[in-house]
């Protein structure tokens, strides 16, 4: 079930990095800039006409080989996951990435430079509420093809726990766990990440790491080198000498962490799991974690809240007294019976709105509209929500008995169950972005009998009538 807890945060001001993409090679700048509330986390291709915006959202990814990889009306974004990474330990909520290129620079293949310069630029509270997807009842995504897990559990805090098996002896079992995301930074954000010396000589075979030099990537050398793959990774590396060290990784660098492998595989679950869109409270368990799993089990994730938000029928109590009721309606809005389909409003604030409507047999329509069988025309239920959404586009100007709320688009629409005689209808909307220049969007919920009945998102602007 999804609930507000504590406060979105976002970043104090515009903080830039430079650096390479792994895969690509190109150069890149990455700019981290402040987000308004509810905006989530999106990134922006300044070096395209436009500036195309692509969110962070698990629909977008199209693959997973080395790396997580988006793509939106064929804008592109390779390898997200570390820079998601950063911003989920960090505890940010809303943040534009802005790229000129269609890869992050890879740094040094780890979250630690991502997290520097958010920490730099500043971490500031916002007035909106945090939604968080609480974790009620085990969820389970299972790779059969490979054994890969990863479980979600009921947990106080967001916890995440990855176990590996590479299978190799040079890189056997590795466990890693942080219990809570305050020690991201100390314990996650600098393990690096890796590959294995087999892979390496496929990706270079296939030009796939020119980013990639010996100081932003663990090698494990799990085979026999021979001279001409010593020669290739020369050049590549532009090394003039590189050897083995003991504990079977390339000469370029010393590990961080004994277990940094393990470690970076659970900074990769964090910055996949971003991709739902929400903070997760719950405990993850990933066993063999991939991009491809840990994308799969995000999806699967991401359509259990939006069910669970579909759902999620405001409790009311209907016999406490309303905060507004049907005179002090018809004091803000213009509708008059048998027009006016809003009876009761109980909550109001500056992003949501909930409204009662009873839905009796002496209703006007009931006399035509399917006689032998009463039942209550769709575009009334969607009318009735949007003269309540009109409540709430109205809180927005101190004087709203001078102001009207036109309707100028409805989207996804879709009717789910009969309103009869006798039923009490319940209205939910909730702002979708700030109102700018009179324009309110809304996503708008009406249920009847504990049950979505009708959905729509909802745009209106609101004019001054005299």
């Amino acid at each position: 079930m999804a609930e507000n807890s504590s406060k979105q945060n976002t970043i104090k001001e515009k903080v830039s990095l430079e650096g390479v993409g792994l895969h690509t090679g190109k150069a890149v700048t990455l700019t981290f800039c402040p987000a308004e509330e509810n905006t989530g986390y999106v990134f922006r291709r300044t070096d395209l006409e436009g500036s195309p915006e692509i969110e962070a959202d698990v629909s977008y990814v199209v693959n997973t080989q080395r790396g997580t990889n988006l793509e939106k009306n064929g804008v592109k974004i390779q390898t997200s996951e570390h820079v998601l990474a950063s911003c989920v330990g960090l505890g940010i909520d809303n943040i534009i990435i802005e790229l000129n290129a269609s890869e992050p620079p890879i740094m040094d293949g780890s979250s630690k430079f991502f997290v520097e310069a958010l920490e730099k630029a500043g971490i500031e509270e916002q007035d909106a509420e945090r939604e968080e997807f609480v974790v009620n009842e085990i969820i389970c995504y299972r790779d059969e093809e490979t054994g890969s897990e990863i479980i979600a559990m009921p947990a106080n805090e967001y916890q995440v726990t990855t176990m590996v098996d590479f299978g190799t002896k040079v890189l056997g079992t590795q466990n890693a766990s942080i219990n809570n995301l305050s020690e991201f930074k100390t314990e996650i954000a600098d393990s690096r990440t890796f590959s294995f010396l087999h892979e390496l000589e496929t990706l270079l075979e296939h030009g796939l790491i020119k980013g990639g030099d010996l100081n932003n990537a663990i090698v494990y050398v799990d085979k026999e080198i021979s001279e001409d793959t010593m020669k290739k990774l020369r050049v590549a590396f532009n090394r003039d000498k590189i050897s083995i060290k003991p504990n079977g990784i390339l000469d370029n660098l010393t590990l961080h962490h004994a277990n940094e492998a393990a470690r970076h595989k659970l900074l990769d679950v964090l910055g996949d799991l971003a991709l739902v869109g929400t903070r997760i409270k719950g405990k993850i368990i990933a066993n063999k974690p991939g991009h491809h799993i840990n994308t799969e089990f995000a999806k699967k994730l991401s359509k259990i809240i939006k069910a669970e938000k579909r759902n999620n029928v405001p409790k009311i109590d209907l016999s406490q007294i309303p905060i507004m009721d049907v005179n002090d309606i018809m004091e803000t809005l213009p509708h008059r019976p048998p027009f006016l389909l809003v009876d009761k409003i109980y909550e109001l604030t500056d992003t949501h709105v909930i409204g009662m409507k009873n839905v009796t047999m002496n209703e006007p329509f009931f006399v035509g509209h399917f006689p032998g069988k009463p039942v209550m025309p769709g575009v009334l239920q969607v009318e009735a929500m949007a003269q309540t959404g009109g409540i709430l586009a109205l809180k927005s100007v101190p004087d709203p008995e001078n102001y009207l709320t036109y309707f100028m688009k409805i989207d996804n629409v879709k009717f789910k169950q009969q309103v009869v005689p006798g039923d009490t209808l319940i209205f939910k909307l909730e702002l979708l972005a700030p109102i700018r220049r009179g324009i309110c969007q809304m996503q708008g919920y009406a249920f009847v009998n504990g049950k979505l009945a009708t959905e729509a998102i909802l745009m209106a602007q609101i004019v001054k009538s005299k």
